[in-house]
């Protein structure tokens, strides 16, 4: 196992998806209306402004609760916690899951902002093949996923190594 990054590198990592996240998000919500979409590689790619008010894939978009965003940020701020005490722990950590973990803590907490302030969160990444369409994303998750990808492949490093040997 190799040393862990420092607690102020995976900060920084964290610190600037929650950048990144941010500075895109405004962009998209000052220059663009709800709704619209620019191609960008016609028939595979486009830049819309959607917004999410459910969660992931927006599941529970459609939901009338009033208690849903309350929910969902509560759901959220827990997840960041238990997040935040692991990277707390990181020099008990690998790097894998240490780079991992930083990842997912930068985009939760880009994507609870949205929650807290607008109630919605802002998507605008839009990958489609004809009538094929994945849910619109953003840059948070793209975060949350390939640190999730880093963590998983934590997981199966030691089966795939014990598979070889």
């Amino acid at each position: 196992m190799s040393s862990p990054p420092s607690r102020a590198t995976l900060a920084a990592i964290s610190f600037v998806i929650f950048t990144l996240d941010r500075v895109t998000k405004w962009i998209i919500q000052s220059r663009f209306s709800a709704f619209d979409t620019v191609p960008v590689i016609p028939g595979f790619f486009d830049i819309i402004h959607a917004e999410n008010r459910g969660a992931a894939f927006s599941m529970f978009a459609d939901s009338s609760s009033p208690f849903r965003t309350i929910i969902l940020i509560g759901v959220s701020a827990v997840a960041i916690g238990v997040v935040a005490a692991m990277l707390w722990n990181a020099s008990k950590l690998d790097r894998a899951t240490a780079f991992g973990l930083s990842l997912i803590f930068g985009g939760a907490l880009g994507n609870v902002v949205d929650r807290i302030v607008r109630g919605a969160v802002t998507d605008f990444l839009d990958f489609y093949i004809g009538s094929l369409h994945w849910p619109a994303f953003n840059v948070a998750d793209s975060a949350i996923v390939v640190g999730s990808g880093l963590l998983l492949l934590d997981l199966v490093r030691p089966w795939l190594r014990a598979r070889t040997t």
